[in-house]
């Protein structure tokens, strides 16, 4: 017989401060409550804060800091709104000092470090780019996730994307970031084989994706 594990404190006291919160699934893992719009979600979904020692928030991406963690859902919506509501300062129960530019940090911080897992599938040989060599691994089905630059050209990438099947199609980072990892200048196609590191990159992905503007926005 298996035993659900105790949801963390810091959830507990969040559902606790919203009667109308609604319940989380006795199995459901690791989850946390968005403190601008009360959604729970899995902590790796979200963003994570702590408050510095001056009253500063202080992004915690790769959730290591020490402190009680306050989380946000990764979308600029969700940013202008916990602004908008002092969330953070109500959530801290103590004034809180959140940067206006708030969003546009985010989204840096967190493209940076998607390049960053790119870069580290590439030195442990789990990447590939180019049309052709990312062509080859889906039909071998060595490519577990497939990124292509959000600001390339729609044809090649329909053609591979309709290669991939199944497969994560992720077009979020542009042609000059996904060239970073590789020492280019402008990469379209890049595949990364499944396993840890292209979960991760995944995960970090989905964030930007909420975190990003788009072509209107900018």
């Amino acid at each position: 017989m298996t035993h659900a594990a105790p949801l963390a404190d810091d959830v507990r006291a969040d559902l606790a401060l919203d009667s109308d919160a609604p319940a989380l699934p006795e199995e459901s893992g690791p989850h946390r409550r968005c403190v601008a719009t009360g959604t729970v979600a899995r902590k790796e979904a979200l963003l994570r804060f702590v408050v510095g020692p001056s009253g500063t928030l202080v992004p915690d991406l790769q959730a290591r800091l020490p402190g009680r963690g306050l989380y946000l859902t990764a979308s600029r919506a969700a940013i202008e709104s916990a602004l908008k509501k002092r969330a953070f300062s109500k959530a801290a129960r103590g004034a809180v000092e959140v940067p206006s530019d708030l969003a546009d940090q985010l989204e840096t911080m967190v493209a940076g470090r998607a390049i960053e897992l790119l870069g580290l599938a590439r030195r442990a040989g789990q990447a590939v780019l180019g049309y052709d060599q990312v062509a080859a691994w889906l039909k071998a089905n060595r490519g577990g996730v497939l990124l292509q630059a959000a600001d390339a050209a729609p044809g090649g990438r329909a053609r591979l994307a309709a290669l991939a099947g199944e497969r994560t199609v992720v077009e979020v980072l542009r042609a000059a970031e996904l060239a970073q990892p590789f020492g280019r200048d402008h990469v379209v196609h890049v595949a990364v084989a499944a396993g840890g590191l292209a979960t991760r990159l995944e995960t970090e992905l989905a964030r930007l994706a909420g975190l990003r503007r788009t072509g209107s926005e900018s």
